[in-house]
């Protein structure tokens, strides 16, 4: 009898996790659309990067690196304005949907501003690169290709905030679409671009970068269409609440600058990372490039993970619900290991599977090496990976709470005193290989991984809010 109320009582508590508020099942409704968003994004940049890597070996060594201060100089901007989602995600949990608008507004002004910044930067693209030292054919491709991005930077950051009026009210699927089809718009522009088949030029690494911009507004003219129909503008004052709101304007900077700062340090370490590695010579850089461009296979599925464990912890504490979305946290911190452990294997495992594509089309005598150490970089990214699942689920819960501080402090201490110095001593001072420089990027992401973890056990983040308190009914 006891074993008979212990099996019941275990069946009880799964179909629980599965089919109560916070379970399996909330989370994946929210999560796979953008799982899936995420993961156009990586086939996107996966076709990308391999495109390149046919095209020259130079090219495929300068992509990663631009591309990586490209994101860098624009996470500040787009981490700040992206986070108006969890201001949605709140307001739509208080039922107060009239602040929905006027916030995702907010979002917009910041991204404009990021916007003529980055194109600020156009002039200094000879001067960054140049200090990064890498070999000059590199650096000419490093430049087009910096150059050409910053122009799309303002569409790229607006479409990104705008994004959250759907994903904070966990409405995934019309990003997930939207997301695709500026895929297969970028994709189709590249294959014409890089190469120059139909009647285009042929432009190697400037034609990918043009594709990348043309895919960025269309996002951003697709998610103004959709957010500018009557039925929203009616409920959320999509429309009407476009005036700038100074009061409003100051608490998205409050809590979404820190964002935007752990985001950009975050971005920042890894690129430095990179352009350290990028001093071992051309192979070291362009096994590296790949082996973090398979990463994204995983790690981006694991981002649209974070952003519905994002979007469920700001509802129902909007709703003052903190126990329910602690639930959803461990919920979504199940399913994401569960994944993650796979793809780990799979890089051990099958190596060959993930690198061989690179090599398609590549001129096997200069490709072989890259190839030997590619495949011994995926050992790393297999160990880090698991501890990355901490990192990007717990994270996500705090931010969405509105602890964005702590985040922003821990990713300083961590980039500066466990990659990016240590890594310098250990390439340009004492002169060890890339392995060395590998092992401390995957004690960083460990680290990181740790630190949010007891954070979010510490509970603070259940007492946060982002959102001002509601005044009440018939108060003056």
């Amino acid at each position: 009898m006891m074993w008979e109320s212990s099996s019941q009582d275990r069946r009880a508590s799964v179909r629980n996790r599965w089919h109560g508020a916070g379970g399996y099942r909330e989370v994946l409704a929210i999560a796979i659309p953008l799982i899936l968003s995420t993961a156009t994004w990586s086939v996107q940049h996966f076709v990308d990067r391999m495109f390149l890597a046919w095209y020259a070996p130079e090219v495929i060594a300068a992509a990663m690196p631009a591309g990586m201060v490209y994101f860098s100089v624009t996470a500040l901007f787009m981490g700040t304005a992206g986070y108006v989602s969890t201001f949605v995600a709140q307001y739509f949990g208080a039922r107060r949907y009239h602040r929905i608008g006027p916030a995702l507004w907010q979002g917009v002004y910041i991204s404009v501003l990021g916007g003529l910044v980055v194109m600020g930067l156009i002039p200094l693209a000879q001067p960054i690169f140049s200090l990064v030292g890498h070999d000059p054919q590199v650096q000419t491709h490093e430049i087009a290709y910096f150059r050409i991005l910053c122009l799309g930077a303002g569409p790229y950051m607006a479409a990104y905030a705008l994004s959250g009026f759907f994903s904070g009210r966990g409405r995934t699927w019309p990003v997930m679409w939207v997301n695709a089809l500026a895929t297969i718009v970028n994709l189709g522009l590249d294959y014409l671009l890089i190469f120059g088949h139909g009647g285009f030029p042929e432009l190697g690494i400037r034609g990918a970068a043009i594709a990348t911009v043309m895919a960025g507004i269309f996002s951003l003219l697709v998610f103004l269409a959709l957010m500018a129909a009557r039925i929203n503008n009616r409920t959320y004052h999509t429309l009407q609440g476009w005036r700038p709101q100074a009061d409003l304007l100051v608490r998205l900077l409050r809590y979404g600058l820190p964002s935007g700062v752990q985001f950009f340090l975050e971005m920042a370490s890894f690129t430095g990372f990179v352009l350290l590695v990028g001093r071992l010579g051309t192979v070291s850089l362009a096994a590296t490039n790949i082996a973090f461009n398979i990463n994204t296979l995983a790690f981006m599925p694991m981002i649209g993970c974070g952003i519905a464990i994002s979007v469920l912890v700001g509802q129902y504490l909007g709703a003052n619900r903190p126990d329910t979305a602690q639930q959803a946290v461990y919920s979504g911190f199940h399913l994401a290991f569960v994944y993650m452990a796979g793809i780990a294997a799979a890089y051990v495992l099958i190596p060959d599977a993930f690198v061989a594509p690179f090599a398609a089309k590549a001129n096997p005598l200069t490709f072989a090496e890259i190839y030997r150490f590619s495949v011994v970089l995926l050992r790393f990214v297999a160990l880090y990976s698991l501890f990355d699942t901490l990192n990007i689920i717990f994270c996500s819960a705090v931010k969405g709470a509105g602890d964005t501080r702590f985040v922003m402090n821990m990713t300083v201490i961590f980039a500066l005193f466990v990659l990016i110095i240590p890594t310098y001593l250990a390439v340009v001072v004492f002169g060890y290989g890339l392995l060395v420089a590998w092992m401390l990027a995957t004690i960083y992401v460990i680290f990181l991984g740790l630190a949010f973890y007891l954070r979010f056990l510490a509970g603070k983040w259940k007492a946060m809010r982002v959102i001002e308190p509601a005044v009440p009914s018939g108060a003056p």
